[in-house]
């Protein structure tokens, strides 16, 4: 049981390398990029474009790269609690990126470690000259401060000029910026008690107090607060509290599961959370039933099909575990997560016929997005003897930055495939990398 609950559990966060931290979620992917769309459509970023990140780690945080890049960790997704906080913090992260405040950064940087040479270099030659040791000891550490106050306060200004950005997207977008509210009203109630502690110029970041009443100001102005702006729909709503209940239901501990959605609450969230939680708990009569509740609910969302085709998958019911794969593809086509997982209870199944779809299954996978899990798949299904699945397992451990066993992996397919076949020449692309 602990070894099928596990493979299920790489379903959602496979491992490897930075990817380790990387959790791989058709719905939670999906959800979270319709909800930061409108952000980057005022960017002038292209949603077809964007790609979205979700990271294992508790921490409130996102950042986002090259402005199509965004990268949410979970500690964020499941402390915020609206689709529109959500979309703020995305917004002032793209406010970053507008800016160009990583290049700023780098250039202040740069300056500032030029000019603190400078002034250590003055510092060494006070006490080579013989002069006060003392004194060319205290103008080094001096230089070495200035720089790093500097660097801070530049920060703390880049921070305030993301939020104003991050404001100016919102409503470009149409979005309401209340969410910068909602957000900062969150993030005092989280850090209040330390940063009255804190002194301000010696942080990155605004005093988040000073952050939210700069926002109640701008939101203040008539121009700002007499402008309509869109809501959520109830149904957008409701999609990102699952998204919420899943990622508790897989990463956290079945006590703080319970305390977050306890039994009285009745919601297809709560429902969701425990589901997924009895799952990983061995509990799979609870499960099962919890999960038939939400299809009997929402008949046509494809992510309650996929939750009993892993339930059924962990009981062995293979066929039953196809059937609900078969619905969730139905309903939501070409997912590569869905696809990969079908792949799996298709391998176990073993009927005539079903290891040449999962095959089909895992390079369609591939070719939308490469995962360790596809690869290691695709092998299971080719067979040991099959010098193809020796080249799947090299792929598998070069995603896994492992570069020796994926090399050895590769060589033994050279040995087994033809000639000129696409794996014979994926297999010595592997050999022919550098170390």
């Amino acid at each position: 049981m602990r070894k099928i609950i596990a493979i299920l559990i790489c379903l959602l966060c496979p491992i490897s390398g930075f990817a380790a931290s990387l959790i791989n979620d058709t719905e939670i992917e999906s959800v979270v990029k319709e909800i930061v769309a409108p952000i980057a459509t005022a960017a002038d970023i292209s949603p077809s474009r964007m790609k979205v990140y979700i990271v294992n780690n508790d921490d409130f945080n996102a950042f986002v790269m090259s402005g199509e890049d965004v990268y949410i960790y979970t500690g964020l997704l499941t402390r915020i609690t609206s689709p529109n906080a959500l979309r703020a913090v995305v917004a002032h992260e793209m406010g970053h990126m507008i800016g160009g405040h990583m290049a700023q950064m780098s250039a202040a940087m740069e300056a500032e470690m030029k000019r603190t040479l400078l002034v250590q270099a003055l510092g060494l030659g006070l006490m080579v000259a013989g002069g006060n040791p003392s004194l060319g000891a205290g103008v080094m550490a001096g230089a070495t401060s200035m720089a790093r106050q500097s660097i801070l306060s530049f920060s703390r200004d880049e921070e305030r000029i993301a939020d104003d950005m991050g404001l100016n997207l919102m409503m470009r977008a149409g979005m309401n910026p209340n969410g910068f509210l909602d957000v900062f009203n969150q993030m005092n109630d989280m850090t209040s008690h330390i940063e009255s502690k804190i002194n301000p110029n010696a942080i990155n970041h605004p005093l988040t107090s000073e952050r939210l009443k700069h926002v109640r100001d701008r939101l203040a102005e008539p121009e700002i607060k007499n402008k309509k702006y869109k809501s959520d729909s109830d149904d957008m709503i409701k999609k990102y509290a699952l998204v919420r209940a899943k990622l508790v239901g897989y990463l956290d501990n079945a006590g703080r599961v319970k305390t977050m959605y306890p039994y009285s609450d009745k919601s297809d969230a709560a429902i969701y959370a425990r589901a997924i939680a009895n799952m990983r708990g061995g509990n799979l009569d609870g499960a099962l039933v919890g999960t038939r509740t939400l299809v009997s609910r929402s008949p046509n969302n494809p992510y309650f099909y996929e939750l009993m085709g892993d339930i059924e998958y962990a009981y062995g019911h293979y066929d039953d575990s196809a059937d609900a794969y078969e619905r969730a593809l139905k309903l939501k086509p070409k997912s590569p997560q869905i696809e990969t997982a079908f792949a799996l209870v298709l391998i176990e199944r073993n009927k005539p016929g079903d290891k040449e779809r999962a095959i089909e299954f895992c390079k369609h996978a591939i070719l939308v997005e490469e995962t360790p899990l596809a690869y290691w798949t695709l092998a299971r299904a080719y067979g040991e003897d099959d010098g193809r699945a020796d080249w799947a397992m090299a792929e598998y451990y070069r995603m896994q930055k492992s570069p020796e066993k994926s090399r050895e992996y590769a060589k033994r397919a050279k040995t087994k495939l033809q000639k000129k076949s696409p794996e014979y020449i994926k297999s010595d692309d592997i050999l022919n990398q550098k170390k």
